[in-house]
């Protein structure tokens, strides 16, 4: 009798919700389990070509903690387009202005850079205080 390799399909994906308290907690630490439970990576089902993981709400992501002197030192970058249109911001910068987006960048740069990836960081949502509009998915905790 030949035993196959079962390969999941995104049908098979039950799309739970978990919820991430970031208060307190160090930026890299929780990026890299949010985008290892956005993959799916958490569950036997996973599969790396499916999405097979869940939707992630991160609340408090204005007490988020970087080590060292990273509020200083670090630099996010974009680029306008034309010629000499580079501009960075540091962390505490960026922190000031939308807290939110720090944890999202730290997320998408550890999902596939393909289509996978664009579609798995669509089910993160990021939320500045404790309060979120997603109660009625009745997410679970989830604990770093």
């Amino acid at each position: 009798m030949k035993k196959y390799t079962y390969s999941a399909k995104n049908e098979d994906n039950p799309g739970k919700w978990s919820l991430v308290d970031a208060e307190g907690a160090v930026l890299g630490r929780l990026a890299s389990s949010v985008a290892a439970r956005l993959r799916g990576k958490h569950s036997p089902l996973f599969t790396p070509h499916a999405d097979t993981g869940d939707w992630v709400i991160v609340v408090n992501a204005d007490k988020v903690v970087l080590t060292g002197r990273k509020w200083d030192q670090k630099n996010y970058y974009r680029h306008s387009g034309y010629i000499g249109g580079l501009k960075t911001i540091t962390a505490k910068k960026l922190m000031e202005k939308n807290p939110e987006d720090l944890i999202r960048f730290a997320v998408k740069g550890m999902l596939p850079k393909n289509r996978l990836g664009r579609k798995l960081f669509k089910k993160l949502k990021v939320y500045s205080s404790d309060e979120h509009p997603h109660e009625a998915q009745q997410p679970e905790i989830f604990e770093i």
